[in-house]
């Protein structure tokens, strides 16, 4: 855990995200590459006027000197920190930034507890998640204690979930976090019985690993909906993190046969991480 990127706009979710990167920082001695994604107006960026270059470059130092502010936390003492303030296009550039720095983990804060709808589906966070390349994880509170001993590994164990499963596994490694692999079966899913789950737990296994080493860290559940039956089963282990898989051109809710609701991120407490598919 090298480098960690955190995107920040002030606000007070943001700073959140950055008190979490750092508290991961201090642990694995990682340099904290914090953004500032500064959107002026393609008009103002480009115009000849020498006006409205002045008004960029006004814009430019004024966020300059907030982030300098923003930056002052007593948490953030004896991190290294390259701070960037940068006129973004499209939020696709967060990805080639991390790209650029060889990152290994996004951190982002969401907003409030009116959920994914509104702070991951067509917004920052979720464009985002949906153009990265590695692992984000989405902070939505204060994050008073950091420490991941048990995540959850929500899968639909089909083929397309082997190279998020290794990424997760890999991560979990890394972050020292106990892998708890779930599968729910729900109404809502495609309903199958106890053996055709263990079959296709066992192949997939097979497949990702090379053999049923993990075998006992799988978990089978039964709920209503395969997000209830993810939150309760996180409950009943209690697990620090939840992760998850996304589609990068779908955002976050298609992983499953069906798809993970937004709900999962939208009634989670705890930390959500994501892996590209």
């Amino acid at each position: 855990m090298k480098k960690i990127i955190v995107p920040v706009d002030f606000s007070e979710h943001s700073e959140y995200a950055l008190e979490a990167a750092a508290n991961i920082s201090k642990k694995y001695d990682s340099e904290l590459i914090v953004l500032h994604m500064l959107e002026l107006s393609n008009a103002i960026i480009t115009a000849d006027n020498e006006s409205l270059n002045e008004e960029a470059v006004f814009y430019l130092k004024l966020a300059e000197q907030k982030f300098e502010k923003f930056l002052e936390k007593p948490f953030l003492e004896g991190i290294k920190i390259t701070p960037i303030v940068k006129h973004f296009k499209v939020w696709s550039e967060v990805n080639d930034i991390a790209n650029q720095h060889h990152a290994n983990l996004i951190v982002m804060g969401s907003h409030g507890v009116s959920g994914v709808k509104e702070v991951l589906v067509g917004s920052n966070t979720e464009k985002v998640v949906r153009h990265a390349d590695i692992p984000v994880l989405v902070i939505k509170h204060n994050p008073i204690l950091l420490d991941f001993e048990n995540g959850v590994f929500a899968s639909d164990f089909s083929e397309e979930a082997i190279t998020p499963y290794l990424n997760a596994r890999a991560t979990f490694k890394k972050i020292g976090a106990k892998m708890h692999l779930v599968y729910v079966n729900s109404p809502d899913g495609n309903f199958r019985s106890s053996l055709e789950i263990d079959k296709r737990v066992s192949l997939f296994l097979k497949k990702a690993d090379g053999n049923l080493n993990n075998l006992g860290n799988v978990h089978v559940v039964s709920d209503y909906s395969i997000e209830k039956g993810i939150l309760n089963f996180a409950n009943v282990i209690g697990a620090d993190l939840i992760a998850v898989a996304t589609h990068g051109r779908k955002g976050l809710a298609h992983f499953f046969e069906g798809s993970i609701s937004e709900d999962i991120a939208n009634h989670s407490t705890l930390p959500v991480m994501t892996f590209k598919i």
